[in-house]
């Protein structure tokens, strides 16, 4: 039996672009986003807890701040 071509292609692809199968055929959580995007996501999970709840003490205020920008504006 003979496997599909996407089967072999995709994986090979994913490696060589350095993005997930997702990413590729653009399904997914990860589909829209840029391997920059996608390495600076990986850095951050390796960080120690501390760390992490840090930068998303930060995120969680510029979200908050944009939001409310958008509603009074």
């Amino acid at each position: 039996m003979r496997e599909p071509y996407s089967d072999i292609l995709a994986p090979a692809g994913a490696d060589a672009f350095e993005v997930s199968i997702d990413y590729l055929v653009g399904v997914g959580l990860n589909a829209s986003f840029d391997k920059k995007m996608l390495q600076r996501l990986e850095d951050v999970e390796n960080l120690p807890e501390e760390e992490r709840e840090r930068i998303f003490h930060f995120i969680d205020l510029i979200i908050r701040d944009t939001k409310a920008k958008k509603a009074y504006s």
